[in-house]
């Protein structure tokens, strides 16, 4: 057995024992509560920071560089996997705050396992066995390394909200369905800004090739929501109680809506086309919340400006599509230049600080909040200071993964003079980075294979 490999069986020992032999001491919890009234000591703190620095910087950042095939993707995952595996043992280790048994410490052991999985498979591959029946079941190996590495920041992100959800001791009892219905339907929001991001930066390429316009997709994705919603905010047969009717009612326009937007999305002859519906449906999806019924102050306050930035995310799309595209795909369609329109980073940016809003204003996060006098200007500034970083990190991790897929070329090269006021016209760069986009373009969030060039191997480590 190899060293690398030894390490990483010392490691998932390390974490099995961890899980098993610890206890959660709740003696010092009152009746009827999670969490004990202690303060969260230093060890706990450093816990929470090591592990959002390991699960949410370092892991996304070793996956853009995974799929883009750097040499510094295994540097880099390694470095967070000793750090998350420091950061597990500190978990176990605190004092202070004590907390009954909670969802947090269950994924934990589910994370963990993903975790050293991925470093397995990230070992193995490094290893470059490649005779015999390692030949045969390498690239299934590589599959299930990618597919896992991708998933790891969406089960990061889930396990994070259940840390300060445990933290804080919110979400049981009557708590947890309007907790989960807000947790859940804001990480969408974030996750489609997310995907509308990457779609609009790295991603135009590939939509072409499917066929299919972004409202296709976008008005399926609503149809589905719409029916779930529909059957699921009601206990049927019983009486409808506080916002039952509305919950209900919004999700029937989801799926009407929805279906409407895939029909409108083909031209006759079969084309994708653009249209307006699942921009509509966010305008007025923000105009229902913006009007919910809250039983606090601050509560109302937060609702009313996350329906008002829901509006403007829809009102934005609708200038963008109509306005700033003309209904075409991108700007850069007919080859007139290489960057997303300013405008068009709105609707993205907008759609994760609604997300980040709606997951803020839980009854219990607000009862908090309120009993601590913090005015809603500040609560809210402080929910979108955190919208723009986590754009930031995503402009910059795609911003990684076209410098790798695309590197630019000499400004000298391909460089006409149009006119005598000296404007320049490039020309090959934009003609080749369209021939390399549809090679490259989202290649690695499909397949994770070799690229079939003669001698060339690469292995990816998570």
């Amino acid at each position: 057995m190899t060293a690398p490999l030894r390490l990483a069986v010392i490691a998932g020992f390390i974490l099995a024992n961890g899980a098993s032999a610890h206890e959660h001491h709740d003696d010092k919890i009152p009746e009827g509560e999670s969490v004990s009234p202690d303060p969260i000591d230093t060890i706990l703190w450093i816990h929470i920071l090591i592990q959002i620095l390991a699960f949410g910087l370092i892991f996304p950042t070793g996956m853009v560089l995974g799929i883009v095939r750097s040499r510094w993707h295994v540097p880099l995952q390694t470095l967070g996997a000793l750090l998350a595996l420091l950061g597990y043992i500190l978990g176990h280790a605190h004092k202070g705050r004590q907390f009954a048994p909670n969802i947090h410490a269950r994924f934990a052991t589910l994370l963990s396992l993903i975790l050293i999985t991925q470093v397995i498979l990230g070992i193995y591959l490094k290893l470059h066995l490649e005779k015999g029946i390692h030949g045969r079941i390498r690239r299934y190996f590589v599959l299930s390394h990618g597919v896992l590495g991708k998933a790891l920041p969406v089960i990061s992100w889930v396990q994070m909200l259940f840390g300060g959800i445990t933290a804080l001791g919110f979400c049981r009892n009557d708590h947890l369905g309007q907790c989960l219905a807000h947790f859940i339907m804001g990480s969408a929001f974030i996750g489609y800004g997310i995907v509308l991001t990457i779609l609009l930066l790295v991603g135009q390429a590939w939509l072409r090739r499917t066929g299919r316009s972004q409202e296709f997709y976008d008005s399926a994705l609503i149809a589905a929501w719409g029916c779930v919603n529909t059957f699921t905010e009601h206990r049927w047969g019983g009486p409808w109680v506080k916002n039952d009717l509305q919950h209900t009612s919004m999700g029937i326009v989801w799926w009407c809506a929805g279906l409407l937007g895939i029909w409108l999305s083909r031209k006759r002859d079969g084309r994708p086309k653009r249209n307006l519906v699942p921009a509509m449906v966010i305008l007025i999806t923000g105009w229902a919340m913006s009007a919910h019924p809250q039983g606090l102050e601050l509560s109302t306050h937060v609702h009313t400006v996350f329906g008002y930035t829901l509006m403007a995310a829809g009102a934005s799309r609708i200038v963008e599509i109509a306005f700033v595209l003309r209904d075409r795909g991108s700007v850069d369609e007919d080859g007139n230049g290489d960057e997303a329109s300013s405008w068009q980073y709105l609707t993205p940016f907008l759609l994760c600080a609604s997300g980040f809003l709606f997951m803020g204003a839980t009854e219990e996060q607000m009862a908090l909040l309120s009993g601590a006098h913090v005015s809603h200007v500040s609560y809210i500034l402080i929910l979108y200071s955190t919208s723009f970083l986590l754009f930031l990190f995503v402009a910059m991790l795609l911003h990684l993964y076209a410098s790798y897929a695309w590197p630019l070329e000499p400004a000298t090269k391909n460089v006409e003079v149009a006119g005598a006021n000296g404007a320049l016209r490039v020309n090959g760069h934009i003609e080749q980075r369209m021939r390399d986009a549809e090679e490259f373009e989202l290649e690695g969030l499909m397949s994770d294979d070799d690229d079939g060039r003669p001698g060339v191997k690469y292995t990816q480590s998570t």
